[in-house]
């Protein structure tokens, strides 16, 4: 961890800032800034003792190891003036510019943010910082350099406003400076958090460092030499460092329930070369040497991550038979992967800095905040949103093994499932979270440890795909049901076309030619008898049109139905039974088996070839993908009759709980049709059939189970 420079002169920070910022007027103009900021803090001191003008340099000095800019330099030296002095923003902008005034004032109107104990004021403090953030892109970098120095020298305030300080920097100044990609301020700031906020764990994991340290220093030594002749013999010009694992880090990991001898990573490495290709070179090199261990290679080269962080990962086993964790990337990879977007302060692109164009794409996200700021009345309300929906949209959570999975907020355990593996995901029965079992639409938090519990003989249901949060989950779900569908609708589209010849008692011989298998495929538009075969078992087309195609009968059902519609669609809607079909009267109408749409569900049409329209709930997946012949339908106002849906109702126990379910049912208007008991390791789960007159009832229903004890979930389900 860095230490502050109490003894810190200006003239050290000139040379600093010197070794890049070489036009003489914008020295001129930082060296004006220093003495402006001196006289107006003249007489003023820190807690610490020092001259309050101490704190103001050092920010500046932060802030030039990562070459910004000289108004941000100017903006970092002044940046107290105007909250602890006579100086006003106007007299700044007099002096220097309107742009060093406004980053100035930014700064200050987010305050010292010191806690108070009062909660509201702690949560107008947060308000502060947000809303700050969206004055200049800049002024949250100085507000991070000044929270560093202040951290730094936290060792002088009460135990009680370390704690509170410790709180609010970890809460929401460490996930801006993950977001800006400045690992560097960001690992600091952390370290100096769990100090203060546990000194006991910080420095239990310092003794343990200290103990192992020779040991581990000889053991990176001797890596290092290794890796050095290694990639002398094949020519890749590089550089190797050892790489300290921070503090915090490790507390993140024992605090998953790893031992800090299960560490592995503690022994770390960090190659530079030159280029992206030499970094693929390099780990193909190093692999062909040391054996890695599969699950822990990780290409973030090719696949950066959110905050423009690039690098090559791997953990070998390497001298002495220790695990060495190797980072691999080029210079400017880890100029980026230490500073974020504000390592590209100086150059230019179309007019501006690309530091400037990076800072305000990465910083979009919390202009869309202004108007929030602006509607919500409540300080709570805003910190909650901005906390929930910007400063913590992606989360980190942990497998029972420690391994780390990202995933964006609002995830699911079925998300983690199938981003894990697609068999998990297949053969999910339950997720525990926190050694607690949780229902499958659970949100995970960050650092939640998932463990999914799976069965051989599980497979995923349909709803799954309204409860998963990710495309990518829900694109494997729909990948598994299309798969089966499709195996089974082969089955069963052969099954009913031959039945259906027999009904007409047409040989298989005389219907099955090549000529007759031409013109149908010809007809339907497909490649072959397999599709056929598909789109007679999920209901796409009738038995009866594709025979009608051979006996002459030269106008399907499917084409009455889209002529009708062309030619009535602005007529008066017409009413046929419970569903109202625009454009159309007396036309089959078909509810879907595989969602069970009901009064009250949002429904669609689909015209089927040859068997009328199926009526589906507007969430169905298997009418997600489909534009194509659906037509508007909707549910009569006055219905009499119930109709069937199913849903799943999971138990930790199956003593008298369908006796319980089943008694609700008398006051509910609701009938049962069936259950049926499936297959779990943990629990006890019913799929049932029920008879229910709207959505409503159905909804009151599933909240009256739920209210059953030992029952754990409900959910309706699509089949």
């Amino acid at each position: 961890m860095r230490k502050d420079k109490p003894n810190l002169t200006f003239d050290e920070l000139l040379k600093k800032v010197s070794t890049y910022i070489t036009n003489e007027n914008d020295k001129k103009m930082i060296t004006k800034a220093y003495t402006f900021a001196y006289e107006k803090h003249f007489g003023q001191k820190r807690h610490t003792g020092e001259d309050y003008i101490v704190h103001p340099l050092n920010v500046a000095y932060i802030l030039s190891d990562i070459n910004a800019d000289y108004q941000t330099i100017c903006a970092a030296l002044m940046h107290d003036t105007i909250e602890d002095s006579n100086a006003t923003k106007e007299e700044i902008a007099n002096e220097f510019s309107l742009e060093i005034a406004s980053l100035v004032d930014g700064v200050t109107k987010i305050n010292k943010l010191n806690f108070n104990g009062d909660n509201e004021a702690i949560l107008a403090n947060h308000r502060k910082i947000i809303v700050g953030l969206t004055e200049d892109v800049r002024v949250i970098i100085i507000k991070l350099a000044d929270r560093l120095h202040n951290m730094r020298t936290l060792w002088v305030l009460s135990e009680k406003k370390q704690k509170e300080n410790a709180l609010e920097t970890l809460e929401i100044l460490v996930p801006i400076a993950h977001r800006l990609g400045m690992n560097k301020i960001k690992s600091e700031l952390e370290d100096l958090c769990l100090r203060y906020s546990k000194p006991d764990v910080y420095f239990s994991i310092v003794e343990k460092l200290n103990q192992s340290k020779v040991e581990r220093n000889n053991n990176v030594e001797l890596m290092k030499e290794s890796l050095t002749l290694l990639l002398n013999n094949h020519g890749i010009k590089h550089k190797i460092k050892g790489r300290a694992k921070s503090i915090y880090s490790i507390y993140k990991k024992l605090d998953t329930g790893r031992r800090f001898s299960d560490i592995y990573d503690l022994l770390a490495l960090r190659i530079f070369v030159d280029t992206e290709q030499d970094c693929y070179q390099t780990i193909g090199i190093i692999h062909s040497k040391y054996r890695p261990i599969p699950k822990r290679f990780k290409d973030y080269i090719a696949m950066p991550k959110e905050n423009g962080y690039q690098s090559l990962h791997t953990t070998v086993f390497g001298e002495n038979g220790q695990l060495y964790e190797i980072q691999i990337r080029t210079y400017e990879m880890d100029d980026i992967a230490e500073h974020g977007i504000a390592s590209h302060w100086s150059y230019k692109e179309k007019g501006k800095t690309i530091m400037q164009s990076a800072m305000e794409e990465k910083l979009q996200f919390f202009r869309t905040i202004m108007e929030l700021s602006k509607e919500e009345e409540s300080d709570e309300l805003f910190i909650n949103s901005v906390k929930e929906d910007v400063l913590k949209s992606m989360i980190y959570v942990f497998t029972p093994k420690g391994d780390v999975v990202e995933l964006p907020l609002g995830a699911t355990p079925i998300d983690f499932a199938y981003k894990v593996h697609s068999k998990v995901g297949d053969s999910m029965v339950g997720a525990i979270v926190n050694g607690n079992i949780v229902p499958l639409d659970y949100k995970l938090q960050d650092n939640d440890i998932v463990k999914i519990n799976t069965n051989k003989t599980q497979t995923p249901s349909r709803e799954w795909v309204n409860i998963a949060y990710t495309a990518q989950a829900k694109n494997k779900i729909k990948a598994y049901f299309n798969k089966i569908d499709k195996e089974e609708n082969l089955k069963r589209g052969e099954e009913l076309l031959n039945k259906e010849l027999r009904r007409k008692k047409i040989s298989n011989t005389d219907f099955y030619k090549d000529e007759n298998i031409d013109k149908i495929l010809n007809e339907f538009h497909l490649d072959n008898l397999t599709d056929l075969y598909i789109g007679i078992g999920n209901g796409k087309y009738s038995p009866l049109s594709i025979i009608n195609v051979i006996t002459g009968i030269e106008k399907s059902k499917e084409k009455i139905i889209l002529s009708k519609v062309n030619v009535n669609s602005n007529e008066k809607i017409l009413v046929k039974n419970d569903i109202i079909v625009a454009g159309i009267d007396e036309i089959k109408v078909n509810i879907a088996s595989c969602c069970k749409p009901i009064p009250g569900d949002r429904i669609v049409g689909y015209i089927t070839k040859g068997n009328g329209i199926s009526v589906h709930r507007s969430v169905c997946p298997n009418i997600n993908e489909l534009d194509e012949r659906l037509i508007e339908v909707k549910w009569n106002d006055f219905i009499e009759k119930k109709y069937s849906t199913n849903i799943l109702v999971t138990s930790t126990d199956n003593k008298n709980v369908l006796i319980d379910i089943i008694s609700k049912t008398s006051s509910s208007d609701i009938t049962i049709q069936s259950i049926n008991t499936l297959n779990s390791l943990e629990d006890y789960i019913f799929d049932i059939m029920v008879l229910v007159p709207n959505k409503e009832k159905l909804l009151k229903f599933i909240n009256d189970l739920e209210m059953i004890e030992n029952i754990t979930h409900v959910e309706r389900l699509i089949k």
